[in-house]
């Protein structure tokens, strides 16, 4: 199913979209509250969906503006509570805040402050306010407003944005950004516009959100791929009516930026005595669109995402943490998009795999096309093969070559099964890449094969069962994409 094309000119997107960032923060007086959809730092979702989009993308574009600017992280407390995990990479959203800070102060760009939204003094979040307070991070409160999104007087009011806290900014352009998804950064950015309305000062909001693409079609898999990846929050894309209504124009957006619209319309007649904005597209910088150059390699992309979504979910219903209707809005995507689990080559050949052993296996498809599997023996892990095995052929090492050497695994082992109390003396993915690394000291054919990790990066893995969350952690840090049946091993 995979091609590896290139469809996206990640340098093009660069110039476009910092161009018409600037634009837009000349069109406002005193601040530009900046909100950055989508993920600021690492965005892998758009990498995979848009391949030669760069991850870092939004962040060295934002570099280019750092003396003007300021970041605020918002984080929504119900995620802190609920330990939500960012899945690409397999950590809680709150220790992604703290991680995001740390990248943001390192690299030069200003991380002013964070604000808990949804609060209600949970027990959990206020530890993770003290935790924060500790590295001399600034923390804010914003809280649920009765009526949200659509009782606009009670929303401005004392009662509704007037009871959050005012953040206190210091420069003219202020992102805006979170670790996820449904994190508040919308309702951020518009409790700051009344606060500085009844301050006195002229500020204005503008969305930089990469998904859902505005001009290309609704059912593009592009867009439908930003649906799976957002059905946990229910978002729906949809035409946006009122771009229709003013322009005669189609254009997509999603149900929360439109619903949401009337509210901050109103709220810039009231600040500003007009709108600058006659539709929620109007509200957005996103040049994406302009930026395929390849559409059948983007499409292509897009779609393998729908299908690893949908397995992600399955997984995630046999965790308890996703429900039935999750699993079934994955399955209709996949419908629409013309997909389905067949179009994964590695799913069939890890199942062949299993069937013909009788125990939890994974394959494996490299950018040529190639399939490896990697089957559970006494020594390894149906993944630590797999990898050694993929090691192997790009290394042009031949299959029956030892790479690890007994001296060095059997130490290993007895320290599982002697001091750690494991049951299990198989040795694991960070394991075996540790005893490889050793054994790459003293072995000419061990450092060959550490050599070639990189190379794993975009393969397309499948798993049998569930792995452990250190065997998924190492996945993703290979840049490997990673999908599994959902059953539990043994």
């Amino acid at each position: 199913m995979s091609s590896g094309k290139v469809g996206f000119d990640n340098e093009k997107y660069l110039k476009m979209q910092s161009e018409h960032i600037r634009e837009r923060i000349a069109n406002f007086g005193d601040k530009l509250y900046l909100e950055f959809g989508g993920k600021l730092y690492d965005d892998y979702h758009a990498s995979r969906v848009l391949p030669g989009f760069e991850p870092d993308s939004k962040l060295r574009m934002l570099m280019q503006l750092s003396d003007d600017a300021e970041i605020v992280i918002v984080i929504n407390a119900s995620h802190i509570e609920n330990s939500k995990i960012r899945r690409d990479l397999g950590i809680t959203y709150d220790e992604d805040v703290i991680r995001l800070y740390h990248i943001f102060s390192k690299i030069g760009l200003y991380v002013s402050s964070v604000v808990l939204t949804q609060y209600e003094g949970q027990r959990s979040v206020d530890a993770f306010q003290k935790r924060l307070e500790s590295l001399g991070i600034k923390v804010y409160h914003h809280y649920k407003i009765e009526g949200y999104p659509s009782n606009l007087s009670r929303i401005m009011s004392k009662d509704g944005f007037g009871k959050n806290d005012y953040i206190e900014t210091s420069r003219r352009l202020v992102v805006i950004t979170a670790p996820g998804p449904g994190s508040g950064k919308m309702a951020t950015c518009l409790s700051q516009l009344y606060h500085e309305h009844e301050r006195g000062l002229n500020a204005g909001y503008a969305k930089f959100e990469t998904f859902p693409i505005w001009n290309i079609p609704l059912k593009h898999p592009v867009n439908l791929a930003y649906e799976a990846a957002t059905a946990d929050l229910s978002d729906v894309n949809m035409i946006d009516p009122f771009h229709l209504e003013a322009y005669g124009k189609t254009t997509v957006n999603y149900n929360r930026d439109v619903e949401i619209f009337p509210v901050l319309n109103s709220m810039f007649k009231r600040i500003l005595g007009e709108s600058p904005y006659k539709s929620p597209t109007d509200m957005g910088v996103n040049m994406a669109g302009n930026c395929i150059f390849d559409d059948e390699a983007v499409c292509e992309a897009a779609k393998e995402e729908i299908v690893r979504r949908y397995y992600a979910t399955l997984c995630d219903k046999k965790k308890g943490t996703a429900s039935d209707d999750d699993v079934y809005k994955l399955e209709l995507l996949m419908n629409q998009a013309g997909v389905s689990t067949e179009d994964r080559k590695v799913v069939s050949a890890a199942l062949a795999k299993e069937e013909q052993t009788g125990e939890p296996a994974a394959a494996m498809e490299l950018p040529d096309g190639t399939i490896l599997t990697g089957r559970t023996s006494e020594l390894l892990g149906a993944c630590s093969a797999l990898i050694l095995n993929a090691l192997k052929y790009f290394g042009n090492i031949d299959d029956s070559v030892l790479l690890m050497s007994p001296e060095v695994i059997e130490p290993i082992e007895d320290l599982k099964i002697n001091h750690l109390g494991n049951n299990n003396p198989r040795i694991h993915t960070d394991e075996t890449l540790i005893a490889l690394s050793i054994c790459a000291n003293t072995d000419e054919n061990a450092k060959k094969a550490i050599d070639q990790l990189e190379k794993l990066r975009g393969c397309e893995v499948h798993s049998t069962v569930i792995l452990s969350s250190v065997d998924e952690r190492i996945f993703k840090r290979l840049g490997v994409n990673l999908t599994c049946e959902p059953k539990f091993g043994q």
